[in-house]
C-alpha cells in the first residue's frame, strides 16, 4: 500500500516506518522537520515530505494516493495549550484526508474511561480521536495505557525513578491499577490494522495481559533490573505540580512532559472489553517480558555502541531517541592521530590482556582482579585463548568478546563483579597521515551503588586511559616498522 505516516520522528512512528518498510509498503512521512529523519538507516526507502498540520494548505495534496493515513502525532511537551493544539491539528489531517480520498486513519490514543472526568492529557487523546473522525473518514483508534519500550515517557520515568531511589515516598497514585503493553504488542496491533478499515469509528482498548499497580510495575523493574526491593511509600500530600518537579529533579525527563502524564496517573487505565482480542491474532506478552525486552541485558552492548541496529528490535532504544531514553549509560570516549596504518593499530589493541597486559598501569588491573577473585568474581585467571588471534565470545582475563571486525574494531564486555555493566571499545579509521584510533569506556550503572562506583573512577579514567592509548600508539608503530618477517606476535608486559 501507500501509506501516509505522521509522527515518523517520534517514538512510535520511528518504530513503525521501518516495519510497514520491510514489509514492501510505500512510506510518505509527513514531518516538520525532515533533518531529524536524515541520520536513519531507512530514510532512502521513504518518501520524506515537510508538512505543519497547523499551517498546511497543501496537505491533501501530499497525502493523495495514501490508501492508509497513520496519525501518531501528539503536542505534549509543546506547552500548557497542547489540548487546543492537538485538537486543530487532528482537524486539519481529518479534513485533509478526506479530501485526498485517504480510506482508513489509524490513531494510537489512551487508554480511560469516557464515563469519567478524565485529566487533559487523556482526554485530549480521546477528543483526537473523535476529531479524526469528524469528516466520514474511516478511524481505527486503538487505546493503550503505560507502553513499555526503552524510549518511551512512562517507562523511562519508571525505570529512572527505579534506578535512582532505593526509598522514596509517592503520590498514592503508585497504588492506581493500570494495563501496560509491550511497543512490540502495540506495533503490532497497529500493523494488523491495515486490513481492518470498517465504516466509521471503531475504538479498541489494547493492553497486555497483567492488571498492576505503578508500584507493583517499579518493583518487577527492581528484580530485572537486579536492584534490591525497593522501599515505596505513598503519602497524600504530593500534588501533581510537586510530583512533576521531583520528577525533573531526580531524572532527565522534562517536567513539562512530567506533568501531564503525572496528572493522568489517578485514573485506573485498563482494557474493559474483548474487541481488540476478538479481532485480532494478536496475543501480549506480560509486564515482566516486556521489561526485560526493554532493559535488555541480554544484548546490552548494542546499547551504548551501535544504537541504529536496534531498529530490529522496538523494545530498545534507537539513536534518534531522546537523550533521557535508554537507562543512563556513562562514557569516556577519546581519539589519538596515530602514524600508523590502521592494520598495524588493530594489531595492538586486539592483543591485550593476558601476558600483553593493559598498556598502562598493569598493578592497577592485577589489583582489580585480586579484588575480583576475592569477592567471587573470575579475575584475571582466565587469561587468553590465543595469544595472537581473536574472535567473538573469547574471554580475555575478566573480559568477553563481542564483536570484533578485524582491522577495524573490537568490544569487550566486562565480567567481573561490577553494580553495573561495562564495556571497553576500540575503533581504528584510515587517515591521511596514518590512522584515527577512538577509545571509549561505557558503563550502564545500577542503582545509586553503580553511579557512585563510576564517579569514584573519573579521576583515574585520565591517567590509565591516556596512559593506554599512548602506549597503544607506540606499539603500533614499532610494529608496522618492523621487516614483515620478523614482527613480534606479542608484546611483552609494561
Amino acid at each position: 500500500m501507500r501509506i501516509a505516516v505522521t509522527g515518523a520522528t517520534g517514538y512510535i512512528g520511528g518504530r513503525l516506518v521501518p516495519r510497514l518498510v520491510a514489509e514492501g509498503h510505500e512510506i510518505v512521512c509527513l514531518v516538520r522537520s525532515p533533518a531529524k529523519l536524515k541520520d536513519r538507516p531507512w530514510v532512502e526507502d521513504v518518501e520524506v515530505v515537510r508538512s505543519d498540520l497547523l499551517d498546511a494548505p497543501d496537505l491533501a495534496t501530499l497525502i493523495e494516493g495514501c490508501e492508509v493515513a497513520y496519525y501518531l502525532v501528539h503536542s505534549m511537551g509543546g506547552g500548557s495549550d497542547f489540548v487546543d493544539t492537538d485538537r486543530v491539528a487532528a482537524e486539519h489531517f481529518a479534513q485533509a484526508a478526506r479530501d485526498a480520498g485517504v480510506g482508513h486513519i489509524i490513531y494510537l490514543g489512551g487508554l480511560g474511561s469516557d464515563d469519567e472526568s478524565l485529566s487533559p492529557h487523556l482526554a485530549s487523546r480521546h477528543d483526537v480521536g473523535i476529531a479524526l473522525a469528524s469528516t466520514g473518514v474511516p478511524v481505527t483508534e486503538f487505546r493503550a495505557a503505560v507502553i513499555i519500550g526503552s524510549g518511551s515517557v512512562s517507562f523511562e520515568m519508571l525505570r529512572h525513578l527505579t534506578q535512582v531511589l532505593p526509598a522514596m515516598t509517592t503520590p498514592r497514585w503508585v497504588r492506581t491499577r493500570c494495563q501496560p503493553i509491550a511497543i512490540r504488542d502495540v506495533l503490532a496491533y497497529l500493523d494488523s490494522a491495515l486490513d481492518a478499515a470498517v465504516p466509521g469509528h471503531t475504538v479498541y482498548e489494547i493492553g497486555g495481559p497483567d492488571v498492576i499497580t505503578y508500584e507493583e510495575m517499579m518493583q518487577e523493574y527492581a528484580s530485572v533490573a537486579r536492584l534490591p526491593r525497593r522501599l515505596i511509600v505513598p503519602v497524600p500530600v504530593l500534588s501533581p505540580g510537586l510530583s512533576s518537579l521531583w520528577i525533573g529533579l531526580v531524572t532527565p525527563l522534562p517536567v513539562n512532559i512530567a506533568r501531564p502524564l503525572v496528572d493522568s496517573l489517578r485514573h485506573e487505565v485498563i482494557v474493559t472489553n474483548d474487541a481488540a482480542a476478538d479481532r485480532f491474532p494478536i496475543e501480549p506478552i506480560g509486564v515482566r517480558a516486556a521489561i526485560e525486552l526493554a532493559v535488555d541485558t541480554s544484548d546490552s552492548l548494542k546499547a551504548p555502541t551501535r544504537w541504529s541496529d536496534a531498529e530490529t528490535s522496538p523494545a530498545r532504544p534507537i539513536h534518534a531517541d531522546p537523550e533521557w531514553s535508554g537507562g543512563t549509560i556513562f562514557e569516556d570516549s577519546r581519539t589519538m592521530d596515530i602514524g600508523a596504518n590502521p592494520g598495524d593499530v588493530f594489531w595492538a589493541f586486539s592483543r591485550i590482556g593476558g601476558d600483553v597486559g593493559y598498556y598502562s598501569f598493569n598493578w592497577a588491573w592485577r589489583l582489580r582482579g585480586l579484588i575480583d577473585t576475592l569477592i567471587g568474581g573470575v579475575g584475571l585467571r582466565r587469561g587468553r585463548r590465543h595469544p595472537t588471534e581473536i574472535r567473538p565470545g573469547d574471554a580475555i582475563d575478566f573480559w568477553r568478546v563481542g564483536d570484533v571486525e578485524d582491522g577495524v574494531r573490537l568490544e569487550l564486555s566486562a565480567e567481573m563483579k561490577l553494580p553495573g555493566e561495562a564495556w571497553l571499545v576500540w575503533d581504528v579509521r584510515e587517515a591521511p597521515n596514518g590512522s584515527v584510533l577512538t577509545q571509549s569506556a561505557y558503563f550502564r550503572p545500577r542503582g545509586l551503588l553503580g553511579r557512585a562506583y563510576w564517579y569514584a573512577l573519573v579521576p583515574l579514567h585520565g591517567p590509565i586511559f591516556t596512559r593506554m592509548m599512548n602506549r597503544i600508539s607506540e606499539a603500533a608503530t614499532e610494529h608496522g616498522a618492523e621487516p614483515q618477517g620478523t614482527r613480534r606476535p606479542a608484546l611483552p608486559p609494561v
